[in-house]
């Protein structure tokens, strides 16, 4: 997620969101075109179930149903790789981390929070070769992570619940994706990483167990959708059909949930049957479920939570308001 902040690093982010009243939100909400600007719209993703939706989107051409006509999803294997296509431009939007906006908007990067994707649960965890019992027990051993991401969140705040920090442990950094495998091949004794690594890892030997999950504190991994600004103030039409073809999808999926988790399955590199409770410890979120969240508890006590835990972990070394990063009208004028 060296510095390598996202999801799953801090370039730069931040900017101005405009307070509004009830009365100038139904003005903004007129404004966006019913139908979406031409234009093609290059979006960042990685290989995390949390982003499955926009898999279903393309396969089941639901980006054209809602009036897109040319929507890239771009795979990156790493954090790094994601946010430098974010900074750079070479991307409109991306899918990253809850505490990854936070830093973007910390260090100045324009982007803007349009809608809660997910939250994991045990889909983000740490996991033993068998050797160790206990978080407790983690003092002075090898752990794999990869620094800057939900895994260095994770593992940052499983310590500090057992009166320890990062300095305790031995850190091997490296990429999520690789985090089960070095785990697997014995060169460390503890790996911190998400799906679809956790279960492969599990699959793969039968000595390999869950020992701490994102569930031990609800909220503290999710991921958001952010947009550039420069974007949102050119295309609008087309940032609300984004969020109708994720409805769509998310619908669909709920509708034909076996069919659904094959194509996001097939999307991260995995077979379904390989993934069957993988899935289930991950909570996506409608957009109706966002006029909600984005008012209530995902910003009065998720945010503050991860902002926290991001703190803790060095992450966000600079205060962000989060009140200017949360960019509700999309979601509102659905």
């Amino acid at each position: 997620m060296n510095w390598t902040p996202n999801r799953r690093q801090i370039l730069q982010a931040g900017a101005a969101t405009l307070a509004m009243s009830g009365l100038a939100k139904a003005a903004f909400a007129q404004s966006i075109p019913t139908t979406p600007e031409e234009g093609a719209i290059k979006m960042a993703i990685e290989p995390w179930l949390g982003y499955g939706q926009w898999h279903i989107a393309a396969k089941k051409g639901l980006f054209a149903k809602a009036g897109l006509a040319d929507v890239e999803v771009i795979n990156f294997n790493t954090d790094a790789d994601l946010n430098a296509a974010l900074a750079a431009g070479q991307v409109q939007c991306g899918n990253i981390a809850t505490h990854t906006a936070m830093a973007f908007a910390a260090a100045g990067l324009p982007i803007k929070i349009i809608a809660l994707l997910d939250v994991s649960m045990t889909a983000d965890a740490m996991i033993t070769d068998g050797s160790i019992a206990s978080v407790a027990d983690l003092k002075g051993k090898q752990v794999a992570f990869e620094e800057g991401t939900t895994s260095h969140i994770l593992l940052n705040y499983a310590l500090a619940q057992n009166g320890m920090t990062l300095d305790d442990v031995q850190k091997v950094p490296m990429p999520a994706s690789d985090a089960g495998s070095a785990l697997i091949a014995g060169r460390v004794p503890v790996a911190v990483t998400y799906e679809p690594y956790l279960t492969l890892a599990m699959q793969q030997n039968a000595k390999v167990k869950m020992l701490y999950s994102a569930g031990e504190n609800p909220g503290l991994i999710s991921d958001v959708f952010v947009v550039r600004e420069d974007f949102l103030a050119e295309k609008p039409g087309q940032v609300l059909a984004l969020l109708k073809a994720w409805d769509a999808s998310l619908a669909d999926y709920k509708a034909d949930t076996a069919g659904g988790r094959a194509i996001i399955s097939e999307a991260v590199g995995a077979k379904p049957e390989e993934l069957a409770t993988a899935f289930d410890g991950v909570t996506y979120y409608t957009m109706a479920e966002n006029k909600t969240q984005l008012t209530g508890d995902f910003v009065n006590k998720v945010v503050p939570e991860v902002k926290k835990a991001a703190t803790s972990a060095g992450l966000l070394s600079k205060d962000v308001d989060l009140a200017k990063l949360i960019d509700t009208r999309f979601v509102e004028a659905l």
